[in-house]
This record gives C-alpha cells, sequence and structure tokens, in this order.
C-alpha cells in the first residue's frame, strides 16, 4: 500500500462526505420551507389587511380630518389679520 493509495481514498471519502453533506442540507432546506410556508402565506395575508385597514382610514378619516384641520387653520389666520387691524386702530 503505497501512499498514492491512501491519497486516493482519502479524496473518495471527502468526496462522498462531501455529496452525502449537501443532500442532507438540500433535505433540511426543503423541510424547512415546507413548515415556513404556511407561516409565510399567514404574513402576506396580514400584511394585505394592513394595507387594506391603513387604506380605508386613510380615506375614511385622514381626509376628512385634513379638510377639517385646513378649515380651522384658515379660521385662526383670518381671526389674526383682524386682529392685526384691530391692534394697528388701537395704537393709532
Amino acid at each position: 500500500m503505497s501512499i498514492e493509495f491512501f491519497r486516493d481514498l482519502v479524496i473518495c471519502i471527502f468526496g462522498l462526505s462531501a455529496t452525502v453533506a449537501v443532500v442532507i442540507l438540500v433535505v433540511l432546506a426543503f423541510l424547512l420551507y415546507s413548515r415556513l410556508k404556511p407561516l409565510l402565506d399567514s404574513m402576506k395575508q396580514t400584511a394585505r389587511t394592513v394595507a387594506r385597514v391603513s387604506s380605508a382610514v386613510e380615506n375614511e378619516l385622514a381626509g376628512p380630518l385634513a379638510q377639517i384641520i385646513s378649515f380651522v387653520q384658515g379660521i385662526r389666520q383670518a381671526v389674526g389679520f383682524v386682529n392685526r387691524f384691530i391692534k394697528r386702530e388701537e395704537d393709532d
């Protein structure tokens, strides 16, 4: 038995063990994917629901609220404008 035989034997053993390791990793990855797929689908559905709810809130609440806020801001500016004229007349 020469050194070449042992070299070839080690190369074959490492090659077979690497092949077995890759096959095991592929099987584990597939099992992990099959277990996580329902969870991922549920997360996608939840994200869609949250998007619909936020869209509904934006349409039903944010739009009218922005109109009310802009109306109140306009009234405040008008009152401030009138106050400036009133103060000027009092100063004279």
